[in-house]
């Protein structure tokens, strides 16, 4: 185990006790042996530190129990991303309530020790959707277009809990101001890595079983109901807010950019101040794009109607 690469795995807890417990065990069932975890709660009123300090007991200096800042789910993973006591080569969020399947950190570790070390790196995966008794529910979207920046700048890909990032990575996402406003850590580590041109890798084959149940903070966004709730929000002016967001957390690192997406980023910062016409011209510039039909259909009212 000693030779095998240690993987941080960045947990976030808050009233999660109910499962919690199945959480753990699947980190205990995983075939790559050589991780610790770092559990940062946020202030659970119910027996969640009760269940850490029962796996700490088993686990020893593998279970590290924080606190988090009490901020929300966003701020406590940049919280942990941030601090100096997380140590590992690789990097992996996690949510209270999931289920790894037993291959997710050594499929996520294989692919990108594959790919170039000297770049920042993301893998991210499909997940397999499970009701709250653990009932098969199906898959969350397939996407097939490529990731990039032109697709980070309008679009999450993939959940957190199923990512797994190098140290190149977690030194970018550092930078962050810990009173940053982020829309999730997802999204927020897409678009930093991606921005940067690192590599990342989306696995069409799910690494978790990802609960859906009445609790959670970010849902699955499968079905036609989401749709027309993410479509309501983008002609409310939820999505403006959210770019207003992403691109307050961009400047820190402008000025680092290569020009090929320091130029779709101008791009795409002039579109949204723009007249329509110029700003449709812009964004066919840009060739921002979302990865599915229904996703670009929800883009292009928002430009025409000026809610980007």
């Amino acid at each position: 185990m000693d030779n095998e690469p240690l993987i941080a795995i960045l947990l976030c807890t808050y009233n999660g006790s109910e499962y919690l417990r199945e959480q753990f065990d699947s980190f205990i069932g995983q075939t790559h042996k050589n991780w610790v975890v770092y559990a940062s709660d946020d202030g659970s009123t119910d027996g969640t530190l009760d269940i850490l300090q029962e796996y700490q007991q088993d686990l020893g200096a593998r279970l590290i129990i924080l606190q988090g800042p009490r901020q929300g789910f966003a701020a406590n993973f940049i919280s942990l991303i941030r601090h100096p006591a997380v140590e590992g080569s690789y990097f992996a969020f996690s949510d209270q309530d999931d289920i790894w399947m037993a291959d997710k950190l050594t499929r996520g570790l294989e692919t990108l020790q594959s790919q170039n070390h000297d770049a920042a790196a993301l893998y991210c995966s499909r997940t397999q959707l499970i009701d709250s008794k653990g009932k098969n529910l199906g898959f969350s979207p397939l996407f097939s277009k490529p990731p990039s920046f032109r697709n980070a700048l309008v679009q999450s890909l993939a959940g957190g809990n199923t990512m797994l990032i190098n140290q190149q990575a977690r030194t970018l996402l550092s930078v962050t101001p810990a009173d940053a406003r982020i829309v999730a850590h997802d999204w927020f580590t897409y678009l930093i890595v991606s921005s940067y041109q690192g590599v990342i890798v989306y696995d069409p084959k799910p690494t978790i079983l990802y609960r859906q149940h009445g609790n959670n903070l970010i849902g699955s966004n499968t079905g036609l109901r989401h749709r027309l709730i993410r479509l309501a929000c983008a002609l409310h002016g939820r999505f403006s807010e959210w770019t207003d967001m992403n691109l307050s957390t961009l400047l820190p690192h402008k000025p680092h950019l290569g020009s090929e997406n320091l130029q779709v980023l101008e791009q795409f910062e002039l579109a949204r101040k723009s007249p329509l016409l110029k700003r449709l011209r812009l964004l066919n510039k840009a060739q921002v794009y979302r990865q599915t039909l229904a996703g670009n259909l929800s883009l292009a009212a928002a430009a025409i109607l000026n809610k980007l």
